[in-house]
């Protein structure tokens, strides 16, 4: 009882929870971008700029907010156990149709060398069903990646 009662009371205002998890959903999300760029052991200057553009396109995030967050992600993922507790905050907070997003993105950054290495598709199936998103859902976004480009 006495727990519930402290808890209470250091619980942030609603306005601080929101501005810490959505900086918090963007640090996740470019934490499974940065993985998977570095995945297959050769992470390439054309990767990074791929990332890069991804954040200030997709995400609107000036030059220097995007370096930022990319520097805060990698913080991250050097203290992480696995790729877990980012999807976890992705599910929580982004809709089926945002995680497709992510998804492509994704794609995006496997196919920035024309290829795609057994390290590159098993943690793509990995990340989709951390995501919850079904095989037709991720096979769809690769279509549309490889079609667009």
């Amino acid at each position: 009882m006495l727990n519930m009662i402290t808890r209470f009371f250091n619980k942030p205002s609603d306005q601080e929870d929101e501005k810490d998890s959505g900086h918090d959903i963007q640090v996740a999300t470019c934490a499974l971008f940065l993985e998977m760029a570095r995945i297959d052991e050769s992470f390439t200057k054309e990767e990074m700029e791929a990332i890069l553009v991804i954040l200030k396109s997709k995400y609107g995030l000036s030059p220097e907010y995007a370096d930022a967050l990319v520097e805060e992600a990698k913080k991250e993922l050097e203290t992480s156990i696995d790729l877990w507790q980012f999807s976890k905050k992705i599910n929580e907070n982004y809709s089926i149709d945002e995680k497709i997003e992510i998804i492509e993105s994704l794609w995006q950054i496997v196919f920035i060398d024309e290829k795609m290495d057994k390290y590159e598709n098993y943690l793509m199936h990995k990340l989709s069903a951390l995501l919850r998103l079904s095989h037709k859902q991720l096979m769809d976004a690769k279509l549309r990646v490889l079609h667009s480009g």
